[in-house]
């Protein structure tokens, strides 16, 4: 059965109806993000995204009628699609990360709609680790508020590649350009503080459907496009690094078998760079060397691999290697270090304790660890360095950290994934901090 055929069972008109289920598998994929204020529209702007979009199935649309129905609400709430906990509904707000899924023909997404209230900025990180692009949310009546400014922060932070700011309720204002004008240069005065590269502004009314999806009878001055215009167009290519070879070993595969009996292939994941039949390779930390005989994917063997393609590559030479150990070109090596800095969001209502042993894991590597220093706080609402060094749940700060075994580590700046830890309390397995190497 096709994927046409399965949409057209459920009954569901979607726009995805002109492409084969291989066409679908084949598509590019954007992850994206929402973020702003309490009550700002973050979940109404995904429904409306997901109704306007054609992506709804009609048992679905009639759930959230009735739910409508029986909250007394004047229109259909189309953020109960994201709200799923029985909490969220009944208070109006997000608060675990809601992740959805939905496509177009021009391309595939996967959504977190993330919480607004300061007490969830832990949730909002979860969700931002891996996007390509944040849609940051202002209400039209408030402006650039304190969580706006957070949450600014906070993708600057993550080096999110793309960020629409989407200034929403614009039909409580009037729709009128003097109020998108005004906040535009507030925020375009605060961006000046973070190192945000592609920014688009568009102004919205999430609840009625203004530029949205279509463009805004309501408001012919603006002349940018819609919000699923520029979502469908933003070019995400250039967003992993391409320049620096980096294949963290998630798996030694043996197979052991009468066909494959002398086969070895290091599985894993690209992490950066462009990895070639013939390359020369250094395995790290070991620093032996070799060369890549072959690439393999599932049935087949492929010419090159790059970011953030998973293959499993075999060497000419049986070194020593296993999980954990990374392949990087000899003439491009990472910091290979025991002690480095980090910003660290902190994600535990225990403290940070100086000294104490953790968990640290980096890529495929786990190592133990304690945090030597604080070196300072961020206040994330006007980016000052606070000296305090009490470091609770949701604060930001920069840390030193000491580790048991070398990892081997570039800037966050220039590698999403090899400049990411995460640390664990060893006693409850929980996460309790993220990092992002200085």
């Amino acid at each position: 059965m096709s994927l046409k055929q399965m949409i057209e069972l459920n009954g569901v008109q979607t726009i995805m109806t002109d492409f084969s289920t291989k066409g679908y598998l084949d598509m590019e994929l954007l992850r994206f993000t929402t973020a702003g204020s309490v009550d700002d529209g973050k979940s109404t702007l995904i429904g409306r995204l997901l109704y306007d979009s054609k992506s709804i199935f009609e048992d679905q649309l009639e759930a959230i009628k009735r739910a409508s129905i029986r909250r007394g609400n004047e229109h259909v709430d189309l953020a109960l699609l994201t709200d799923g906990l029985r909490a969220e509904r009944e208070q109006g707000i997000t608060i675990d990360v809601a992740y959805r899924y939905f496509a177009t023909p021009k391309r595939k997404f996967i959504i977190a709609d993330t919480p607004g209230h300061i007490q969830y900025t832990r949730n909002m990180v979860t969700g931002a680790s891996t996007a390509n692009a944040a849609i940051i949310l202002i209400d039209a009546r408030h402006g650039v508020t304190e969580q706006t400014c957070r949450h600014s922060y906070i993708a600057s932070l993550l080096q999110i590649p793309h960020i629409i700011v989407c200034i929403n309720k614009m039909d409580l204002v009037d729709f009128k350009q003097e109020m998108f004008d005004t906040i535009m240069a507030g925020y375009a005065e605060f961006r000046k503080k973070l190192d945000l590269r592609d920014i688009s502004i568009v102004p919205i009314s999430a609840l009625l459907g203004d530029n949205v999806v279509e463009p805004s009878s309501n408001m012919p001055w603006y002349k940018g496009g819609t919000l699923m215009n520029i979502l469908e167009n933003i070019e995400i290519g250039n967003d992993h690094n391409m320049l620096d070879a980096r294949f963290p070993i998630q798996y030694v595969i043996r197979p052991l078998s009468d066909e494959f009996h002398d086969y070895r292939g290091y599985a894993g994941r690209v992490a950066g760079g462009i990895f070639k039949p013939g390359d020369d390779v250094v395995a790290l930390p070991s620093m032996l060397r070799s060369k890549i005989k072959s690439i393999d994917a599932y049935n087949t063997t492929l010419p090159e691999t790059f970011a953030p393609q998973s293959v499993t590559l075999t060497l000419d030479d049986d070194i020593d290697v296993s999980r954990g150990d990374m392949l990087v070109k000899p003439d491009n090596l990472p910091q290979v270090s025991q002690e480095f800095d980090v910003m660290m969001c902190w994600m535990s209502e225990k403290p940070l304790q100086l000294n104490s042993k953790y968990a640290l894991k980096h890529t495929t590597r786990d190592v133990r660890c304690m945090i030597k220093e604080v070196k300072y706080k961020v206040n994330v609402n006007n980016m000052e360095h606070l000296e305090d060094f009490n470091v609770g749940l949701n604060d930001i700060s920069c840390v030193t950290i000491r580790t048991t075994k070398p990892v081997f580590i570039d800037s966050y700046k220039a590698n999403r994934r090899t400049g990411a830890i995460i640390v664990i309390d060893e006693a409850t397995n929980n996460t309790v901090g993220v990092g992002m190497v200085l």
